[in-house]
């Protein structure tokens, strides 16, 4: 019985360390500006063929973000296809949820997961963890990869994943 109870006290404490780590607040000046390449995501007819995808960020203000996601179709020197949106951080202070505007009715909204403290990698999903995407700052290695996905399946991603071709040099045009 104490056994027992010692497990589970210890699987709670890992379980609570986990969501304190992914709760930590993000510093919104260097996360939410500059490039961030994704580098893996739930598999969408929105981003069929879709290959060299970036997300780039300008924050405006404290809680308002400009956002554009492209991508290449066809392959990494393909045509580009590109949205722009206006973003809003829902939770000023902590900075992990983002809803973003892309049109009057085309709305997601992002939760960063987890996170480099370093600023490396992020995982972003939407609030009920359908969906999922992994971005780096720059091309990652397989190791890296194969660490994103254990990652997003220990926060309790069930789904497919695609890993699409990633431009060698970051985003063009």
């Amino acid at each position: 019985m104490r056994a027992s109870l010692l497990i589970a006290f210890s699987a709670l404490a890992l379980a609570s360390g986990a969501q304190a780590r992914q709760a930590a607040p993000i510093d919104p000046a260097s996360h939410y500006s500059g490039v961030w390449l994704e580098v893996g995501r739930t598999p969408m007819r929105l981003t069929k063929d879709c290959v060299a995808g970036t997300t780039r960020y300008v924050l405006k203000e404290p809680t308002h973000v400009d956002v554009v996601d492209d991508c290449r179709q066809g392959g990494v020197d393909g045509k580009r296809r590109a949205i722009s949106g206006r973003g809003r951080i829902e939770d000023p202070g902590v900075n992990r949820r983002l809803r973003v505007a892309y049109a009057p009715f085309i709305v997601w909204r992002y939760v960063v997961m987890d996170r480099d403290p370093e600023g490396q990698w992020f995982i972003a999903a939407d609030p009920e963890l359908k969906k999922v995407f992994l971005y780096t700052r720059s091309p990652p290695s397989k190791p890296r990869l194969d660490d994103l996905e254990a990652r997003v399946r220990r926060l309790g991603y069930v789904g497919a994943l695609e890993f699409p071709a990633v431009a060698e040099t970051g985003p063009k045009g």
